[in-house]
């Protein structure tokens, strides 16, 4: 009777200890979470969790994001409305959540280079200000110029190789050729492209250069192949260029090694020593130089026109945004939109002013918006010049972001306008753009160096650590 007795009190200690020490985990945990001395703190993943259920709300993630995070002070961070509970809650991680549909938001990494469009307009308000005539904007404008050539490393060029640009066999078309060339811009790193030319050239022609940006195959593209050969038909120099560590560059050079910042200067140098070897051509027609690229080739078209008065005619596509300033290092990774206490891609557009500048926009990416606050910003400056007339946005609402017909259309017809090119060159009977004698050629053909990089000289640079000290010899 004893032994059962105490094993039932025994039973019943047992059970009330464990609801004791329940009790006692309970407590902590709450004083954990509530009072300052564990200042406030949950689990990222708990906070988020009951977020979801206070405001209604869906939140997608990577898990890799939020597991073991702890956020200080959690609830004190929530407000009535949930963006900008969202933002104070993940802000200490550099974390942020985008709108992803009606009550749904995604959550990734903190981005540097996009804003929202409100904060976008109200940054390109606070520039503005910092001007209110043609004089103030020009002290601002060349202000602007020597930060970005500092900002890019290159306020003094870098010493140039005097080696000969290596140039493939012409290769005959329909109204126009093509060669392959590279152009050594440091001692045994060479910028890669084709050089597209009318197949008979009397006089003097204009000569027009083709970034490009992130599309797969780039300059081997088809569209980019168009674009090139119809300027050429029309009576242009055209050359399109390889990215850092795209293309033929990726002979020397990692893929990756184009995420780095150091991309961004190396192109634009690229850039620099291959409008010398076109103007130094006897043919080339210093008068009439345009540029046009699209997407990251957009942001290298305004940025190049902006430190380059030699450029009298820009076009960027599907890229210029005061809310995005450009998605890649090869855009933003050096500190130029820290320059003269911070600027974005649409001043440094403006900086074209007065010289002729078509910007294409569409519905599908951040160029959106741009005939709602961007473009009569730029209308604008223009004006102090009396150029209003000089700076033009064609926007297709149901458009994609690409560079596909129609927007080669008005390409084409803006630079026949400013550069004096035969438009007729490429139209078909009714007066529509035909390509259809344009020979879209195999990558292969395109090659400078071969398709393994069999002809690279023998003291070609390899590898970005080396291509890093070659840059640092040079500019010393």
């Amino acid at each position: 009777m004893l032994a059962i007795d105490f094993f039932i009190i025994n039973k019943q200690f047992k059970k009330l200890l464990t609801s004791f020490f329940i009790f006692l985990l309970l407590v902590l945990k709450v004083e954990a979470q509530s009072n300052s001395d564990s200042a406030y703190a949950m689990p990222l993943k708990e906070v988020l969790a009951e977020v979801q259920q206070r405001y209604s709300i869906t939140l997608r993630f990577d898990s890799s994001l939020i597991d073991g995070k702890i956020l200080p002070y959690a609830r004190w961070r929530y407000r009535a409305d949930v963006e900008e509970t969202l933002k104070n809650i993940l802000a200490p991680f550099d974390l942020m959540a985008r709108r992803d549909g009606t009550k749904r938001y995604k959550i990734g990494n903190y981005e540097y280079y996009r804003w929202q469009p409100q904060d976008g307009w109200a940054e390109l308000d606070r520039i503005a200000a910092h001007y209110n005539n043609l004089e103030e904007w020009q002290h601002r404008k060349e202000k602007l110029k020597s930060c970005l050539l500092h900002a890019l490393r290159l306020s003094k060029l870098p010493t140039y190789p005097l080696s000969k640009p290596i140039e493939t066999p012409v290769r005959k078309y329909r109204g126009y050729t093509v060669s392959n060339i590279a152009i050594e811009i440091l001692k045994g790193v060479w910028i890669n492209g084709s050089i597209y030319r009318p197949d008979k050239i009397k006089g003097k022609v204009p000569v027009i250069m083709n970034p490009d940006g992130h599309w797969q195959d780039h300059r081997f593209r088809a569209d980019c192949q168009l674009r090139c050969a119809a300027f050429a038909k029309m009576g242009a120099i055209a050359i399109s260029y390889d990215l850092f560590g795209w293309g033929e560059s990726e002979l020397q050079f990692k893929y990756e090694d184009h995420r780095k910042a150091l991309a961004q200067t190396i192109q634009i140098l690229g850039a620099i020593r291959i409008l010398d070897y076109l103007l130094s051509l006897k043919e080339a027609d210093t008068s009439r130089v345009a540029i046009t690229g699209g997407s990251g080739g957009g942001s290298h078209t305004i940025l190049m026109t902006a430190i380059d008065d030699r450029i009298k005619v820009s076009a960027p596509v599907v890229s210029v945004s005061s809310y995005f300033y450009g998605g890649c290092p090869c855009e933003s990774g050096m500190p130029i939109h820290l320059c003269e206490g911070g600027t974005n891609n649409v001043e440094i557009a403006a900086m074209a002013a007065p010289r002729p500048q078509l910007l294409i926009s569409d519905g599908a990416d951040w160029t959106d918006k741009m005939p709602e606050h961007d473009f009569p910003y730029l209308q604008k400056i223009y004006q102090w010049y009396d150029r209003k007339d000089h700076v033009e946005n064609v926007h297709f609402p149901e458009g994609k972001h690409d560079f596909n017909i129609e927007k080669r259309e008005a390409v084409y017809r803006f630079m026949a306008k400013h550069l004096g090119l035969n438009m007729n060159a490429i139209l078909d009977r009714n007066g529509n753009i035909d390509e259809s004698d344009i020979t879209i050629e195999k990558k292969t053909d395109m090659y400078v160096f071969g398709e393994k990089g069999e002809r690279l000289p023998a003291h070609a640079v390899m590898g970005f650590d080396n291509l890093r000290k070659v840059f640092e010899e040079a500019i010393k």
